[in-house]
């Protein structure tokens, strides 16, 4: 028996040359009027709106065409924001669940918006025995200065937790990170993070 087809939702989306991964910390600074007026509507509502990774063109708009997009995100949740030393507003976001862009368009006020249908969450499984390697990697990874300041709240015996910091965190292409994205497995992103690091290290 076929269940009911997924629900689309309209949000609007963040287009960026990152990837954001669930659980991430993403620091942003805004100055462009759409996104502005994104952030205040997003804070007055309690919603989010969607990173996704540019695949053609540029962030910022100067009367182009919107840019393409790869077709999954993460919707992102505002966690905290102030106003920075050069006078803009700069804004924290946290990563939540991963969503498939249906059809995408460019509003009046040129903030892109999607209709997209958000994935099924991830299962939750221990790391077994064969990946063992890559949390003592990870271990190592958020002993560095840069990486201890963001504070970051991992799991170690989750493979969800674990391949979700190695893919933030690793010295890896946005594509990459992209594909890394786009894996429902943890195990799965855990072999090709394993292979990456192998080929990392030459």
């Amino acid at each position: 028996m076929v269940g009911p087809m997924p629900e689309c939702q309209e949000i609007p989306l963040f287009p960026l040359g990152h990837v954001l991964f669930t659980g991430a910390r993403l620091p942003l600074q805004i100055f462009e009027p759409r996104y502005l007026d994104m952030v205040g509507r997003c804070m007055k509502t309690d919603t989010g709106f969607g990173v996704v990774l540019i695949r053609e063109g540029t962030e910022t708009f100067g009367g182009t065409p919107p840019p393409s997009l790869f077709n999954i995100g993460t919707y992102a949740r505002i966690v905290d924001f102030s106003q920075l030393a050069n006078g803009l507003l700069g804004i924290v976001c946290v990563g939540g669940g991963k969503f498939r862009i249906e059809r995408s368009w460019e509003a009046p006020d040129h903030l892109v918006m999607a209709e997209v249908v958000f994935l099924p969450e991830e299962r939750q499984g221990a790391v077994s025995e064969e990946f063992s390697s890559l949390v003592d990697t990870l271990r190592v990874l958020v002993k560095h200065p840069m990486i201890e300041k963001l504070d970051l709240d991992i799991d170690y015996q989750d493979a969800r937790s674990v391949s979700w910091r190695l893919a933030e965190l690793l010295p890896l292409e946005a594509e990459t990170r992209q594909s890394l994205l786009q894996m429902q497995s943890p195990r799965e992103r855990l072999v090709e993070i394993r292979r990456l690091i192998a080929k990392l290290k030459g």
